[in-house]
């Protein structure tokens, strides 16, 4: 069984900070040495700085955790580390992330800030609120994208935001259908934000975020910049590996009832991590080959 300071950090969440990879991939920036390491350095320091996040999560949620089924056996709820302990060693986290932002440029530390106040002003406030809970989230995965594009100094591209923005939202409103199903009348003594959704809104929502995600990247993968790089119009062979992985996502919501945990559904379905290291391998073979 893990400690419950290494369960407080919550490493399987650091999958999340692979947006900060994203620029370093599609800016044809992987082979070039100085770029990678700067990128994976940048990439470490949100894997720093977010579980000092998760710490404080656990802390402001510690009551709320207390009623979930699974999540009350987070160490904070679960009383297997206790608030001043969890607190210092978020500070510690949060501080060394800021320190390794302040090594890597001024740019990236900004985004960095930017990042940590989001999620100060979740806890806070955000969470609190329809609609702007889910987009909260959602912007921390922008932010990770754009921090990654200052880190090694690149453009990153409008469209590879906004479907970075899409594919979070898409994957924050499947959460919060999840834990209304799970819950039932009980879903509101875990968040109490979950009063001001239902099934059907939030399938409309889904159902939306869906279809502009996938019509957004294939946009993405005809746009000139991507077609006079590659010299081809071949990115859009990566589309079905989009669809698939979204349609399959769809499919563990739906039908599985799954979707509370998007990090860990990606790492423990098989079909659905297929997809993802398929489009990945597909898109480096296309833009380096």
């Amino acid at each position: 069984m893990l400690s419950p300071y290494l369960r407080l950090i919550r490493p399987h969440q650091w999958v999340k900070n692979g947006f900060v990879l994203a620029p370093l991939i599609f800016a044809g920036k992987l082979l070039h040495a100085p770029s990678l390491i700067l990128e994976l350095s940048a990439f470490a320091v949100f894997c720093i700085a977010s579980s000092g996040v998760y710490a404080f999560n656990d802390i402001f949620d510690r009551e709320q955790d207390r009623n979930h089924p699974t999540k009350k056996s987070r160490p904070v709820a679960a009383g297997d580390i206790s608030v001043p302990a969890a607190a210092a060693l978020g500070t510690v986290l949060v501080a060394a992330g800021i320190l390794g932002g302040v090594i890597i440029g001024k740019g990236f530390l900004l985004w960095l800030g930017f990042y940590l106040l989001l999620q100060f002003g979740y806890n806070v406030a955000f969470r609190n609120i329809v609609i702007l809970d889910i987009l909260a989230i959602s912007l921390g995965f922008v932010i990770r994208a754009v921090a990654g594009s200052h880190a090694i100094a690149v453009i990153i591209s409008p469209w590879l935001i906004l479907c970075s923005l899409l594919i979070a939202l898409f994957l924050g409103f499947a959460k919060r259908r999840q834990e209304i199903v799970l819950m039932g009348a009980a879903a509101t003594e875990h968040r109490s934000i979950l009063r001001e959704y239902t099934v059907p809104l939030l399938d409309q929502l889904i159902g939306i975020v869906t279809a502009a995600t996938i019509v957004s990247y294939a946009i993405y993968t005809l746009t000139p910049e991507v077609t006079q790089r590659l010299g081809s119009q071949y990115m859009i062979l990566t589309l079905p590996f989009v669809l698939y992985g979204i349609f399959r996502y769809l499919y563990l919501v739906h039908v599985l009832e799954k979707g509370g945990s998007p990090t860990k559904d990606l790492l423990t379905d098989t079909p659905l991590l297929l997809s993802v290291g398929l489009w990945t391998a597909t898109s480096v073979v296309l833009i380096y080959l």
